[in-house]
């Protein structure tokens, strides 16, 4: 029986989104939902050296005129990109394998893009062509509470969901000064695992 799940495309997903993704037959990303501040929708962490690091994008956004995930439009005032990529670099320029992965990722932090649904897409194009993983793809039409037809994982995109998730340990950059740090974006382990990644991810045990 073949498994679909239901998931909100986010930032540089993290290792349990991914995971879940990694083990799915088929993935229906939520397109038509509301959307919602302080999720992973706009901020991914990775492994600086100081720590856990949040990366967030600045959206144009208010509580107060409800808006679909799909309309919300970047802040491209600020020089979030830049700030992001010199950050990735910082941490993870003597990792394995950042210089293999650099010009593939590059262009997602040199090129604006208006809408944050859009620019969360191509990072997912980008990751899952760096992890050489192909998925069949599917997209929503309609928001529904319930759904029937999918594993509905769509509450991954709150970062209070994962505290359940405990990832396998592997190498990281600032291990010896922090520890491992778990569940961080999916460029921490493409970094530091490189093509072992997709391997990584389709075995970890997801308690969802």
């Amino acid at each position: 029986m073949s498994l679909n799940s239901l998931l909100h495309p986010t930032y540089f997903p993290n290792i349990a989104h991914m995971a879940a993704i990694a083990q799915s037959d088929v993935v229906t990303f939520e397109m038509d939902d509301n959307f919602a501040k302080q999720t992973y929708r706009t901020r991914t962490y990775i492994y600086a050296a100081n720590g856990r690091l949040l990366l967030n994008i600045p959206v144009i956004y208010t509580q107060k005129n409800r808006q679909k995930y799909r309309d919300v439009r970047i802040s491209n005032t600020e020089n979030w990109q830049s700030l992001h990529w010199k950050s990735l670099l910082s941490a993870y320029k003597t990792s394995p394998f950042f210089e293999y992965y650099e010009d593939d990722l590059r262009p997602l932090f040199e090129t604006k893009t208006e809408y944050i649904l859009d620019f969360n897409l191509r990072c997912f194009e980008v990751i899952c062509d760096c992890l050489q993983l192909e998925k069949t793809i599917e997209k929503t039409e309609e928001f529904k509470h319930d759904v029937s037809t999918a594993s509905d994982l769509r509450f991954l995109v709150n970062p209070k969901s994962d505290v359940s998730f405990q990832n396998e340990k592997y190498t990281q950059v600032f291990d010896d000064k922090h520890g491992f740090i778990n569940n961080l974006s999916i460029l921490d382990l493409l970094f530091n695992e490189g093509p072992n990644a997709l391997d990584y991810l389709e075995q970890q045990h997801l308690s969802l």
